[in-house]
């Protein structure tokens, strides 16, 4: 029996040429919580990034990947932070940089940056429809506790500054552009463990629907797993149910071949 249902944002619940969730999915979320099910939202986004799910029930948040998990009310559930250590080891390393690597840097309430007028970095901010926020100067951020780090490199320069400046980081990429990095032991699965735990939920009575590269650790960890249409072969290989595309009802589709909500 279905207990909690574990969502992405991005690609699962809001299609990525748009800004809000399909009407059709917001009315088999209030479906399914009608019936007494739990919903989680589960993203890779920070608070300061969630904008688009005007309408959506819910019962919690996992976001940042895992990083800060919240009930209803926004009282934390649980949290892990970046090693101080490695929040200075890339701010040093950044200084070192002709053309410093952008990067946005997650605080619990405050968000840091570096070089985000690069053309690339305001093409994936507008392509994600990231809010408009005020970005206080890098450097500020080794005073803060951090969240997430968001670094604007490729996938072929994560070795380097996996071994030299972000030691105890773990990148989690599903964009070639850019990669969002936590602290290692961080992910959508162990976000998954913190909310069952404590609400009371056994890992059996869990399913979890996404479509990137980051959701395969929720999607492998969760007893029902489903992933989107629009979700690459790779993604697909971990799904138990493969659905439609995120703007063609996919979640409604899925709710309804597992019976948890009614048939139109």
């Amino acid at each position: 029996m279905v207990k909690a249902i574990f969502f992405d944002i991005d690609g699962t619940l809001v299609p990525f040429n748009q800004h809000g969730v399909p009407a059709s999915t917001k009315q088999a979320i209030h479906e399914v919580r009608q019936k007494g099910i739990k919903v989680f939202i589960c993203t890779g986004r920070p608070m300061q990034y969630i904008d688009n799910l005007d309408g959506v029930e819910y019962d919690g948040m996992v976001t940042v990947t895992g990083a800060l998990c919240t009930d209803e009310q926004g009282e934390i559930i649980g949290s892990r932070y970046i090693p101080k250590a490695d929040v200075a080891a890339l701010v040093d390393y950044l200084h070192q940089q002709e053309d410093p690597t952008p990067f946005m840097v997650v605080g619990k309430d405050k968000m840091y940056a570096n070089n985000l007028e690069r053309e690339d970095v305001k093409y994936i901010t507008t392509f994600l429809n990231v809010p408009k926020l005020n970005y206080a100067p890098i450097e500020e951020a080794l005073n803060d506790d951090i969240l997430q780090l968001i670094g604007f490199f490729r996938e072929e320069e994560e070795d380097y500054l996996k071994a030299h400046v972000l030691k105890a980081c773990m990148p989690m990429r599903w964009h070639e552009s850019f990669a969002d990095l936590v602290a290692e032991g961080v992910s959508k699965s162990a976000g998954i463990d913190t909310m069952i735990a404590h609400y009371g939920i056994d890992l059996s009575e869990t399913m979890a629907f996404g479509d990137g590269g980051n959701d395969i650790p929720m999607l492998d960890h969760a007893a029902i797993s489903v992933v989107m249409g629009n979700a690459s072969d790779t993604v697909k290989a971990h799904g138990d149910f493969i659905t439609d595309d995120v703007d063609k009802d996919g979640v409604l589709h899925a709710l309804q071949h597992f019976g948890l909500v009614r048939p139109t």
